[in-house]
């Protein structure tokens, strides 16, 4: 039997790409930016469709097919928030809930906060925040995060 399975998967060619694909689950990635403004501080975000008791975080959301992690970084900051960032080092990679993969970059904010427009369809409130004055209704994970110490 495992020769016969050998010989058919050799013989898939170019379709072992795409069998593969079918036959395997598939993932979804988060992707969350550790954003840093120039003096230390984190750049946070109020999440209006995250539950109540952990509302406050870092800039996340979903990668798009085709689009590098970092990019998602970059997209995900400027849709929630209008605000550029400069992506660094991946700092931590999770399996996730169920079929989710989770994926953390440090980033440097570019500028300040002056041109901050919200995403008021998802984020409720964006601040800095020093790492001494980390808001209580943030995730355990991110908190750890923001305190790491950047590069």
């Amino acid at each position: 039997m495992g020769d016969l399975l050998v010989r058919a998967w050799r013989a898939a060619g170019p379709l072992q790409g795409w069998l593969a694909w079918r036959l395997h689950a598939r993932f979804g990635v988060g992707v969350t930016g550790i954003v840093r403004a120039g003096d230390g501080r984190v750049l946070l975000l109020r999440h209006r469709l995250w539950p109540p008791e952990g509302q406050w975080g870092f800039p996340s959301g979903f990668a798009r097919r085709g689009e590098t992690f970092q990019q998602t970084v970059v997209r995900e900051v400027r849709e929630e928030t209008g605000l550029t960032v400069r992506v660094g080092r991946l700092l931590d990679l999770r399996s996730g809930l169920r079929y989710r993969a989770e994926v953390y970059y440090e980033a440097a904010l570019v500028g300040g906060v002056e041109d901050l427009v919200l995403d008021r369809r998802e984020i409720l409130e964006a601040r800095l925040f020093s790492l001494d004055d980390l808001p209580r209704t943030m995730p355990a994970l991110h908190r750890e995060l923001a305190r790491r110490p950047a590069r």
